[in-house]
């Protein structure tokens, strides 16, 4: 832990370091942006710095958190947008699985921290929930805007990669930091994260799993959805060879400029484009990555251990498709959640999508997109879990506008 400490607080150093220097040429958004950094780097240092505390005081005092096992993990995985956060909220309310929070994810990694949180929480509940009122209502501002594209509260369950935060590693940083060769590389893991810090990586994420079970339970089972560990697949399943996963399929055509859009907002306000003028290339090549590496790494995976679902299956047959992949998985289907099952599944029909995005926005061809990824996507569909579900045969009409009226991706 020391080790990965050191090295990602120097990486931050230098990360800061540029990020503080004006961009010449790059018009307002180059002076903008360092003015933005000023503030957002020592908040964000300071945040990371606390979890590292309560990671190093979860070594003084729950050194015997290291002992639990990790056992028959359940990973949702697949390409940005393809439905993954609507399947992981509806197999959270299996009673027989634990997963991350989005508290847990931004505040308390630690066991430390996480102790101290839930202490403060029944505090505060004997006390009539002032800080609880209180928190509903910052949440319902600071995340509702996000509600079209990604929703998001405090109790929600949340993708573990946020663990990675302190590590420098979690993807979503690419944001504020371009120009983070280290960044980049978590979006080709399994191809290109250079060993020992591959195995730092993973060490620290184990830790981090086996903290969660230690505070919520050693005898559930870790439920853990990440599109963004699509490029870890490999490098997952050799870590966990006992794992499960279920993998959400959607084409290529809407994943690209559906992903592009839900991170445009960031990107300006990051002023991206004064750092890398070629980040949306960039972003668009790494997803197409995501399909290739999921094909490669998990297509071969038995039955028993891997299962595959459409988008459309998730929207139109949610419940008989969970109740195939828990069969598939060799899974035990509780009957109060089976029951769950049929009001989720009533809600993933009539839910409308407010997000909106086009192809043409972003520069993206889809006969290009076809050419590249098509054969591959279809390859994947072959192998959904309901094979009434056939793929396009040919690469579906540019729109003028897309509205995402599936799920809440």
């Amino acid at each position: 832990m020391f080790r990965l400490f050191i090295s990602s607080q120097l990486h931050l150093l230098g990360l800061a370091l540029r990020a503080l220097l004006p961009r010449r040429g790059a018009g307002w958004a180059g002076y903008l942006r360092p003015l933005l950094m000023l503030g957002f780097v020592p908040l964000f240092a300071l945040v990371q710095l606390i979890h590292w505390l309560g990671l190093a005081l979860d070594e003084l005092l729950y050194p015997d958190y290291r002992r639990v096992q990790v056992r028959e993990p359940l990973f949702v995985l697949g390409v940005p947008r393809s439905g993954t956060t609507h399947l992981h909220r509806v197999l959270a309310e299996d009673p027989g699985v634990t997963t991350f929070t989005t508290w847990e994810c931004l505040f308390a990694l630690s066991i430390t921290a996480r102790r101290f949180w839930l202490g403060l929480g029944r505090l505060d509940a004997r006390l009539g929930a002032p800080l609880a009122r209180l928190l509903r209502r910052i949440e319902r501002h600071a995340f509702g805007a996000l509600d079209a594209v990604h929703s998001m509260r405090l109790d929600d369950p949340e993708e573990d990669y946020f663990a990675l935060l302190p590590a420098l590693a979690c993807f979503i940083l690419v944001l504020p930091f371009p120009d983070s060769g280290r960044l980049w590389r978590m979006g080709s893991f399994d191809r290109d994260m250079p060993e020992p810090l591959r195995s730092r990586l993973l060490e620290h994420y184990h830790r981090c799993l086996q903290r969660h079970l230690y505070v919520h339970g050693t005898d559930k089972r870790l439920l853990s959805k990440n599109a963004a560990f699509a490029p870890l697949a490999g490098a997952l399943r050799a870590r966990y060879p006992d794992a499960r996963f279920v993998v959400c399929l959607r084409a290529p055509q809407e994943t690209l400029p559906s992903q592009l859009s839900s991170i445009a907002g960031a990107a300006a306000l990051f002023g991206v484009d004064a750092v890398e003028p070629a980040f949306e290339r960039r972003m668009t090549e790494q997803l197409g990555f995501y399909y290739h590496n999921l094909e490669q790494t998990l297509a071969e995976v038995p039955r028993e251990r891997c299962a595959w679902v459409t988008m459309e299956q998730l929207r139109g047959r949610l419940g008989p498709s969970i109740e195939t992949i828990y069969s598939q998985l060799g899974l035990a289907l509780d009957a109060d959640y089976r029951a769950r099952l049929q009001a989720r599944q009533r809600h993933a029909r009539r839910y409308r999508s407010a997000h909106q995005y086009s192809l043409a926005q972003f520069g993206l061809d889809a006969e290009r997109i076809e050419h590249e990824l098509g054969a591959c996507y279809r390859r994947l569909c072959a192998r959904a879990i309901d094979d009434r579900d056939a793929p396009p045969s040919a690469a579906p009409p540019a729109p003028t506008r897309t509205t995402e009226a599936a799920l809440p991706c």
